[in-house]
């Protein structure tokens, strides 16, 4: 084998090696990148969740908060008719 082959030899296995090292540190930050993601999206699920939990409590507030002023509006409409039930 002459020099000139051994010499292109080496330099092509330096090569392969280079790149195939570049090609798991690719594979690395990919795969630290797809963690974050899934991790950002995860909280943004559980805050999601969280949000709809204070929404659903607070309508459910305000429904009851409604339905007690219309009982009081219809209790106060039945006095001053003179329908009350107390008599």
């Amino acid at each position: 084998m002459s020099s000139a082959q051994f010499n292109a030899g080496q330099t092509h296995g330096q090569t392969q090696g280079k790149t195939e090292q570049w090609v798991e540190s690719a594979k690395s930050t990919a795969s630290q990148a797809h963690d974050k993601a899934s991790e950002a999206v995860g909280k943004t699920q559980e805050q999601a969740q969280r949000s709809k939990e204070e929404n659903v409590g607070f309508l459910q507030q305000t429904g009851e908060q409604m339905a007690h002023m219309a009982q009081g509006a219809i209790d106060g409409v039945k006095n001053t008719l003179g329908m009350s039930e107390k008599k």
